[in-house]
């Protein structure tokens, strides 16, 4: 499939006073197709979320990107001005906030807050707006979207402000959303609510997701793509049943023997608890010179300290970057 979003070798640091710059994202490339669903699985403080706001230009003033590119149907962005990239956020590349209560304005009604998306890029008139903001409620779930329309933030559980953020990032039918985490502050049920919600959105728009998440099932559910990311750099990339059947990368074998798992009663308290990775994730302002997951790695080869290891494809469909399949 023809490639909708392409990053490569895109590099971004963080400096904050004298100190020396910590890299969150590093030489990363990746790519997303025309309605595809690509999940971004990673600890917290690996750049996943930096690589998000890298993408729309919304990076905080302590962040600069370094080098790489950012094309969206085949256009630089990092080469348009603040209005034309104003222009692109909401209209063809929207966000999912993680925290609703933080997304939403809390003076101001919701279903308000839905039709200035579409007044913004459509120059529809208040009325034509308000109908289509009511018509988006109804679709990501409100059995009373009027109600929902004239409420304010507070009045809503989490799981409906939530949806009010999907139907935000929904109102302009934009090719590509950015979903950050956007169930993590939800309860079991609700979450599995959402991501229901989240794929038939997306099945029946032809939408592309680019879908952070630490909730490996529903990333094996909905994703077409699962790619692993470590200190700033993807590691590992795959099909869903290739990376969770049978992951190639050290780090990724090691989340996923880190998942809870079914209590079994007769086992010692230690074979209860899922084994950590060992060790803690590397300062990004002094990353090793070698493998940053060196330090970690059960698998760890003389090589490993030397320099980063290079991407490698031990199969097809499969990329992974470690020196146990070349690089």
């Amino acid at each position: 499939m023809p490639a909708l979003l392409e990053v490569r070798d895109l590099t971004v640091h963080y400096t904050y006073g004298n100190g020396a710059p910590a890299v969150a994202v590093d030489e990363l490339s990746l790519e997303v197709a025309e309605s595809e669903v690509v999940g971004l699985l990673g600890e917290s403080g690996c750049g996943k979320t930096t690589l998000l706001l890298a993408i729309l230009g919304l990076l905080p003033e302590s962040a600069r990107v370094v080098k790489g590119s950012i094309r969206f149907r085949g256009r630089e962005l990092r080469a348009l001005s603040e209005s034309e990239r104003r222009g692109l956020r909401g209209a063809e590349i929207s966000i999912i906030f993680q925290d609703p209560a933080l997304a939403l304005n809390p003076v101001r009604r919701v279903g308000p807050q839905v039709a200035e998306v579409i007044h913004a890029h459509r120059r529809w008139s208040r009325r034509r707006c308000r109908e289509e903001a009511l018509s988006i409620l109804a679709e990501v779930g409100f059995a009373a979207p009027a109600r929902v329309h004239d409420s304010y933030p507070h009045e809503l559980s989490g799981g409906q402000r939530q949806r009010v953020v999907i139907a935000q990032a929904l109102a302009c039918r934009p090719a590509l959303i950015l979903a950050d985490e956007p169930t993590a502050s939800l309860d079991s049920t609700t979450q599995a609510e959402l991501w229901a919600v989240l794929e038939a959105l997306q099945s029946r728009f032809g939408l592309a997701l680019l879908l952070v998440s630490h909730d490996l099932g529903a990333l094996a559910a909905l994703a077409h793509r699962v790619l692993v990311m470590y200190a700033g750099r993807l590691v590992e990339a795959g099909g869903p049943a290739q990376v969770f059947g049978d992951p190639l990368h050290p780090y990724s074998r090691g989340l996923l023997r880190a998942l809870p798992r079914a209590p079994d009663p007769t086992g010692s308290l230690e074979q209860r608890i899922p084994p950590p990775i060992p060790g803690a994730s590397p300062d990004p302002a002094h990353l090793p010179p070698g493998c940053a997951f060196e330090p970690r790695c059960p698998d760890r080869l003389p090589l490993c300290v030397e320099r980063p290891p290079g991407e490698t494809r031990p199969a097809e469909s499969r990329h992974v970057r470690c020196f146990k399949y070349g690089g």
